[in-house]
């Protein structure tokens, strides 16, 4: 039989343990033997998932939100081991891109049905910690910082976190985009996504792939009484206008410095406050497990733009 290792956040399973039932349970409807680890903390969710993949299982399946998913997709990468996931967080940012259901028994399915693929996708690295979907500081990990009840409202939590977060004044930054000439802006958040979706399945960096061995940046600089209204409409939209209000640019490394000490967030999990962030990408580093029904991801875009040219 094939294997198959459930790597599930321990808040799930407190009380009725339902989730641990509905693993086993999915995985017998399939013809799959299984194992159900359980993790509290991020770290023990990679080592799950790593040992996992050396034991030779041939899925690792998170379920959680995308902390979880995060500490699985490290302790997986360079494995050759698929990772799945069944999301039950606020965000699901890796969930949503890859098309994954949001019910927790279709999500199941999808992941541990012979008709689905797997597909390879890039991980990046911010300050030595891989993450899959997006990284940044300034006004979003302040946001990340004050989103309370995240469990109670979902996305809307950090909507209304924002929404308290709009004052935040603009700081100076100075971006190096691999080998091209430091760029300085006074914004109120610099982001680098492999994917480029918010919480709520809004779109910051529409032109972002898992799978082009790229990572776009985001500057959000809004200024003036319409500052704000301007650039939400253009992400609610999934406009690519851009300006000095909201600017995108796209490079293997990127080199994050700030004038003053600020909140730093990976896969919408707060770091260590800091003026400076790094973050490349690892090409094909991690592999997928998609829904039968999913689109193709699009491996590639336009020509590669040349360091520094704004997309």
């Amino acid at each position: 039989m094939p294997g198959v290792a459930f790597v599930v956040n321990g808040s799930l399973v407190r009380g009725s343990g339902h989730f641990v039932a509905l693993c086993r349970e999915g995985a017998a409807r399939h013809g799959w033997d299984c194992d159900v680890l359980v993790t509290e903390k991020a770290e023990a969710g990679i080592a799950a998932a790593n040992g996992a993949a050396l034991d030779g299982v041939d899925i690792v399946v998170a379920v959680g939100g995308d902390g979880t998913v995060r500490g699985c997709a490290e302790g997986l990468a360079g494995t050759g081991v698929p990772l799945g996931i069944v999301p039950h967080g606020t965000a699901n940012l890796l969930a949503r891109s890859l098309g994954v259901p949001v019910h927790p028994r279709a999500a199941l399915s999808a992941a541990l049905d012979p008709r689905a693929s797997d597909r390879t996708i890039d991980l990046a690295v911010a300050d030595d910690v891989p993450f899959t979907a997006m990284a940044g500081m300034g006004l979003d990990a302040a946001v990340v910082a004050g989103t309370k009840l995240k469990h109670q409202f979902g996305w809307l939590a950090y909507a209304m976190s924002g929404a308290v977060h709009l004052a935040v004044p603009p700081v100076r930054f100075t971006i190096s985009l691999d080998d091209g000439p430091p760029i300085e802006r006074m914004a109120r958040s610099v982001v680098a996504g492999n994917s480029g979706l918010l919480p709520g399945g809004f779109s910051l960096l529409p032109d972002a792939r898992l799978d082009d061995g790229m990572l776009d940046v985001g500057v959000l600089a809004p200024y003036g009484p319409f500052g704000w209204p301007r650039v939400a409409t253009r992400v609610l939209t999934n406009s690519r206008h851009q300006d000095r209000m909201l600017e995108r640019f796209q490079a293997r490394k990127i080199e994050i410095t700030a004038s003053a000490t600020l909140p730093r967030e990976v896969d919408g999990e707060l770091v260590e406050a800091g003026r400076r962030l790094t973050i490349s990408v690892r090409p094909a580093a991690l592999r997928v497990r998609v829904p039968a029904s999913a689109p193709a991801l699009r491996a590639g875009r336009a020509p590669a733009l040349s360091p520094g040219q704004p997309r």
